[in-house]
């Protein structure tokens, strides 16, 4: 009989094992235990400690027979003092008739059941402890060396069990991390092949929101890119509003400004909590979560993309998205630069050829229509002296026009493109074009070329000409002044030009500016340098700071 019991309890330890082994789920497998404990031994309760690192104490206790009113009573459990303390320090069964009869019992606390008799076993994978296996209040008697055999068995099936399904959670998130950087590479590939065959920049902006919204599955996405202090948004794709469209915010004290000056992401759980009250110009109406990441180009800022709100179940941006979005900024990044690049080389390359049709213009109205109207006035001057009343004063007055057309002429020939400038150089051009203006607009100009103009690249030497020569017309014609002064000098690495007159003002930080302006503007930009506008009653400034080599963005 008692052999028959032992066969049974032997196949049902057997049985145990395989269910324990089958589990690949920890929970699932630590859960199983506890209760097949409790069946093999008649224990009212069954508890597993899990050790900490260290293995000097527990980190986790799981419990099975105590219910939740009982959990309640209790409070914290227990870290591995006392009783739980010798199995963490000894790692070897541990039977006792009665659990406050050992010298290392520090009792129970309030509300917690009555515990006498007890079993501890340690779970030991690799030959290093993970935890123990506690078991307490044996129905009909005490623990015995059946028990202690059968639980030994079991632990060491738990052993293989937890073992196997930790290895299987770290094969699985390995392949979740494979599957996830082949996804991420292989959007980044596509996008990166999209971004590769485009060169228009308003495209490529188009291109990035798009794509970078799909990517990350984000409700809104902005694009933002760096111009001069602030934030401007360049194209935004989704539910986005006129605000976010034409949003500018400042770089100081933004989030957006932070990520664009640290050159690292951020992920926002709250919107409505970390956003300054100058974030509100993105004007996203109801986000709740956000993620940024920076726009960098060989080791330059470029802007900042920030995604609003994922459209699934969980609105909130995860590890998955903040690496996907950063390899795809990485994209973005440089085709918005090369874009640039090849916008600025297209609008430099007009400029030039405009100033090479301006050349060609100049020397035909010069060689052909000058010396036309030059042989009409001699012409006139001749019948002239032949007299004859109205004749005579028909023809005096057609030479004085033709005189005065030569004049306007001449003057027109030089405004397209002097030639002093090709011929004399930079200082004689600027001379040329102050005595023109002393003569047309009455204006008193003083120059000073502190630079070799020889020396100076043609492109960057037509662009100062041309930026003096807007802020000459706009203050003779439109500040109605009476006293300008010109100054070019170097100034660290690069150039400095520097236009002051004593006209009327206007306001420098208005929002919309004339055409001179905005070319003056664009000029600088192409030659990679910066435009500053200073005005007030007392007269207005034009400062122009210029890369020396002349080379753009």
């Amino acid at each position: 009989m008692a052999e028959d019991m032992h066969d049974v309890a032997a196949a049902r330890l057997l049985e145990a094992g395989r269910s324990l082994v089958a589990a690949l789920d920890l929970e699932v497998v630590l859960e199983r235990l506890l209760e097949t404990a409790r069946e093999l031994t008649g224990a009212r309760y069954a508890a597993i400690g899990v050790l900490d690192e260290r293995r000097q104490a527990l980190e986790r206790f799981l419990t099975s027979g105590i219910d939740a009113a009982n959990h309640a009573a209790i409070g914290d459990l227990p870290r591995g003092r006392g009783i739980l303390g010798v199995l963490i320090e000894d790692p070897r069964p541990l039977v006792l008739a009665d659990v406050g009869a050992h010298p290392r019992s520090y009792g129970f606390p309030h509300g917690h059941p009555p515990m006498r008799t007890f079993l501890g076993v340690p779970i030991v994978i690799r030959g290093e402890a993970w935890g123990n296996l506690y078991l307490t209040e044996k129905a009909g008697g005490e623990f015995g060396e059946a028990d202690v055999e059968a639980i030994t068995v079991l632990a060491d099936w738990a052993a293989i069990a937890i073992d196997h399904a930790h290895l299987y959670r770290r094969s699985v998130e390995r392949s979740e991390e494979l599957e996830r950087a082949i996804e991420g590479l292989e959007a980044t590939t596509a996008i990166s092949r999209a971004l590769g065959a485009e060169t228009d920049l308003g495209r490529v902006l188009e291109l990035v929101v798009k794509r970078g919204r799909a990517l990350v599955r984000a409700r809104v996405v902005v694009l933002l890119l760096a111009d001069g202090g602030r934030l401007v948004a360049a194209d935004g794709a989704g539910q986005i509003g006129d605000a976010a469209r034409t949003a500018s915010l400042p770089v100081a004290g933004t989030v957006a400004g932070a990520v664009l000056e640290s050159g690292r992401p951020e992920r926002i759980d709250d919107v409505a909590a970390r956003f300054a009250a100058a974030d509100e110009a993105l004007g996203v109406p109801g986000a709740e979560t956000a993620l940024l990441v920076p726009l960098r180009s060989r080791g330059r800022s470029l802007g900042v993309l920030c995604a609003f709100d994922r459209m699934d179940d969980e609105p909130g941006f995860g590890d998955r998205e903040e690496e996907l979005l950063l390899l795809f900024a990485q994209s973005a990044a440089t085709a918005v630069s090369t874009a640039r690049s090849v916008e600025a080389e297209r609008l430099r390359l007009s400029l030039r050829s405009a100033e090479q049709e301006r050349s060609r213009w100049a020397r035909e109205l010069h060689d052909e229509t000058l010396q036309g109207l030059a042989a009409l006035r001699v012409l006139l001057q001749s019948g002239l002296k032949v007299g004859g009343g109205a004749l005579e004063e028909a023809a005096r007055t057609a030479a004085e026009q033709v005189t005065t057309e030569i004049a306007n002429l001449r003057a027109l020939i030089t405004e397209l493109r002097p030639a002093a400038l090709d011929q004399l150089g930079l200082a004689a051009a600027l001379d040329g074009l102050a005595q023109r203006s002393r003569e047309v607009d009455g204006l008193e100009v003083e120059v000073k070329v502190d630079v070799d103009g020889e020396t100076l690249d043609p492109d960057l030497r037509t662009a100062v000409y041309r930026l003096v020569q807007e802020a000459l017309t706009n203050a003779g014609r439109h500040a109605r002044a009476q006293r300008v002064e010109v100054r070019i000098a170097r100034v660290g690495e690069g150039l400095e030009v520097l236009v002051a007159d004593d006209g009327r003002g206007f306001d420098a930080a208005a929002p919309t500016e004339g055409f001179g302006l905005a070319g003056m503007r664009e000029r600088a930009a192409l030659m990679g340098g910066t435009l500053e506008l200073g005005s007030s009653a007392a007269g207005t400034t034009v400062r122009a700071l210029l890369p020396e080599l002349g080379t753009g963005p």
